[in-house]
């Protein structure tokens, strides 16, 4: 079996037929009863009354529930116990869950949640960045800063120089299968949870918080997701908890899913952020010394705030190195939805602001915006490259593995980068009311949780009397091909063939206490405790052979579903069927910890990653000046997956991270008013990217080479490296606006119609 076949995903048939089962489509008991949110519509303030006669009264509801209801902890935090259920006296944003409504449906439940009297006593919301930081409203004691070199020194002997400030929108998750739990009373008060949830260790803890019993006691179990992109990572902790409270209450199965605008209204989103830069250079576009602060808006609760806002600090550089730099990161509260982990993870936000640096420099010099980023590159590690010693990040890892170079001039030539820019010239000219842009950025992306101790995972795997093998482990299905990739892993590492491998779903009851399948290490955490589960059982069964056939362990061999020895040829069935007749054991655990990481978040220091992804592309866009309207046409990407498992889910996770990137870049706005309600809460209003926006033409390769580290089968994590490719869409909208006039647009993002036409006004000097 080759682990590095393009196969489709394991459930693809169910997915375009509809026929694949979600948390919402599992058959319930019957009387189950359905929950609902009573929620605040105002975002600060003291809850003076809350009146809920006529919610009991409804008809069909069952129980209602506040914060002085609940029997144990009411805390639905991953961090710092800053999150409770249900608000008790103090509302903090507009969409707070107050009360909890158990009913006979999902719509009674909705209903008559509405029919609540809520008396608040408002005071004046911290919205934004500069509300803030005027009222010290703040996550941490004050800012956490990182550094190389000696900036502010090496700042002002720069020749050259140039400072601005980038605003950086927030993102909504957008996945296409809703936030809902399912929680089914056993007997012993036991509990069993289906969530849709990245993260099922992090239910479990929480649920047995809540009704105060063991964790062995709380069984999750997770099938698959439609869609995650980290807002199921802390985000189904309530609605898990909710449903499992009003299950132990009632002695009833009890069944939660948000409606879109709920889901909106209540959940977490990106970062958004502002980035404030002063950077010295020197006539060739080289940075000799670089300033930024980060101004993060967290929301209400810190969740998952503090390594979001590290991550962008350690993204900062991107595929720059830097001999003097600061990086000063400010993580804000306000009385918004709490931000939480978004696909990067704080990646994108650090990663955009170097790449807003790089393409202000190359404007000011008039250079090539990819000449200036090739000339600040760290060095390159190929083996024709010139040797040099491995330069170190602004957080004191050295960068070993480096290949931009080499990727970079690939993909210039495969793209016909200059051909096509001098083509761009020429329409420019003669084009008055449309102009078009091209741009070309870079990825290098850290791969490893920051956290260290979350970099570990376990599996377990058993082989049936016939032959067939299931496996489990901590991770989580949600869409990215995962479990296809895992099931290729053991089918090689047993030598059988993939029809005999299944996937079973997710559960803490087979393999405990998990990590996030999140932070682009679902295959490589869970892919190596595969094999390793996969090693024992096969040497087991070498050596069962070993002694049948009087020959050594070592010279058999299992391939294709054949176990080949010197003097015998066997099927996979009768093998499993010999060993367990023999009374082999059929079953084992594996275990994985990622080597060689350590890391200090408070000094900024260490080596929090195993090793960088990377990736390039350039895009070519078409912006119409009358009306800021645009559409991207070409789109060619090269991207680093190492020697990758699956080609094909690899190239699919490429195309829809780059269409996910851009759309946080471009087209999605989240818009809050004056008074903290959040007005971009439905399809309607908050416009993701469409089959139309997709680039008319869209090149995707994969670069050849194989992961120095030993990572599984020397691949390569692909979940969030190319959604920054989205960010060549920014600067392709900017490098067409900057034709417009003789200043620099100064583009902020998402560069939406209107922020497009405004770009243009400040291009022209006509600053709006």
């Amino acid at each position: 079996m080759n682990s590095a076949a393009s196969m489709p995903h394991d459930t693809a048939r169910q997915h375009v037929s509809g026929s694949a089962r979600y948390v919402d489509d599992i058959p319930t008991p019957q009387g189950t009863l359905h929950l609902a949110f009573g929620l605040s519509p105002i975002a600060a303030g003291g809850l003076t009354s809350v009146e809920l006669s006529a919610v009991r009264a409804f008809d069909g509801v069952r129980l209602v529930l506040e914060a002085k209801d609940l029997p144990f902890t009411n805390d639905v935090s991953p961090s710092m116990h800053d999150e409770p259920l249900l608000a008790a006296t103090t509302i903090h944003y507009a969409g707070q869950p107050i009360f909890l409504v158990v009913a006979d449906s999902h719509h009674t439940a909705r209903k008559a949640a509405r029919f609540a009297k809520i008396e608040i006593d408002e005071t004046p919301p911290i919205l934004t960045i500069e509300q803030a930081l005027k009222a010290e409203s703040r996550f941490e004691d004050g800012p956490r800063i990182y550094s190389k070199g000696d900036s502010e020194r090496a700042l002002p002997k720069a020749l050259n120089h140039l400072n601005g400030s980038l605003n950086v929108g927030g993102q909504e998750h957008f996945y296409l299968e809703g936030q809902a739990a399912l929680a089914i009373p056993g007997d012993q008060g036991d509990m069993v949870v289906h969530s849709s949830t990245q993260h099922p260790t992090e239910i479990q803890h929480k649920v047995s918080e809540a009704l105060n019993i063991s964790q062995h006691a709380v069984r999750v179990e997770v099938r698959r997701m439609g869609g995650g992109f980290g807002g199921k990572e802390s985000q189904g902790n309530a609605l898990a908890v909710a449903c499992a409270l009003a299950a132990m209450i009632t002695s009833k199965p009890c069944k939660m899913r948000y409606d879109r605008d709920d889901d909106f209204i209540i959940t977490g989103k990106r970062h958004d952020c502002r980035v404030d830069y002063q950077v010295g250079f020197d006539p060739l576009g080289r940075v000799e010394a670089l300033e930024f602060i980060h101004y993060f808006r967290c929301g209400w609760a810190q969740d998952l705030s503090l390594p979001v806002a590290d991550r962008a600090m350690l993204h900062a550089d991107n595929a720059y190195d830097l001999p003097h730099v600061k990086i000063t990161s400010h993580r804000l509260k306000t009385n918004t939805q709490s931000a939480t982990a978004f696909r990067g993870f704080g990646g994108p936000q650090g990663m955009i602001g170097i790449e807003r640096v790089m393409d202000h420099i190359a404007h000011e010099l008039n250079l090539d915006p990819a000449h200036v980023r090739q000339v600040n590159y760290y060095p390159e590690m190929s083996t024709h490259a010139e040797v040099r010693a491995p330069a170190t990040t602004p957080y004191k890892m050295e960068v070993t593995d480096f290949i931009l170079g080499d990727m970079t001039h690939s993909l210039l030539e495969s793209s016909d980068y200059l051909t096509r820019k001098s083509e761009v010239a020429r329409w420019n000219a003669d084009n008055l009311l449309l102009k078009r842009g091209i741009a070309f950025s870079p990825v290098k992306f850290g791969i490893s949780f920051t956290l260290t101790h979350l970099n570990q995972a376990g599996a377990l795997v058993q082989i049936y009397m016939d032959g067939s093998v299931l496996i489990n482990h901590g991770g989580t299905e949600m869409g990215q091909g995962l479990f296809q990739k895992v099931s290729q892993v053991a089918a090689r590492s047993l030598g059988v063939t993939q029809s005999s491998i299944r996937p079973s779903a997710t559960d803490t009851s087979k393999v405990p206490n998990t990590s996030a399948t999140a932070a682009s290490s679902g295959t490589d955490l869970n892919g190596m405790a595969i094999q390793a589960a996969c090693k024992t059982l096969r040497s087991r069964l070498q050596h069962h052979l070993a002694d049948a056939y009087d020959c050594p362990a070592d010279s058999i061999l299992f391939e294709a579903g054949q176990a080949v020895g010197p003097n015998f040829n066997l099927s996979w069935a009768g093998v499993v069927k010999s060993a367990y007749e023999a009374r082999i054991s059929l079953s084992a655990t594996g275990f994985y910890k990622t080597p060689d990481i350590e890391w200090d978040r408070i000094k900024g220091e260490g080596r929090p990653f195993l090793y960088f992804a990377y990736g390039a592309s350039v895009t070519e866009v078409v912006i119409d000046t009358l009306t800021g309207e645009n559409r991207i046409l070409r789109c060619d990407i090269l991207h680093d997956c190492g020697t990758s498992l699956n080609p094909a889910l690899d190239i699919g996770q490429i195309e829809g991270g780059f269409v996910q990137g851009a759309g946080w870049l471009t087209t999605e706005e989240l818009v809050w008013d004056d008074r903290g309600q959040l007005k971009t809460h439905a399809p309607s209003t908050y416009k993701i990217p469409a089959c139309s926006d997709r680039p008319e033409a869209f090149n995707v390769s994969l670069w050849q080479g194989a992961n120095p580290e030993q990572t599984i089968y020397r691949s390569k994590a692909v979940g969030e490296p190319p959604f920054m490719h989205g960010i060549s869409a920014y600067l392709a909208l900017s490098n067409a606006i900057s034709t417009c006039g003789v200043h620099y647009p100064d583009l902020q993002a998402p560069a939406t119609t209107e922020e497009v036409f405004n770009a243009i006004k400040r291009a022209q000097g006509r600053a709006i």
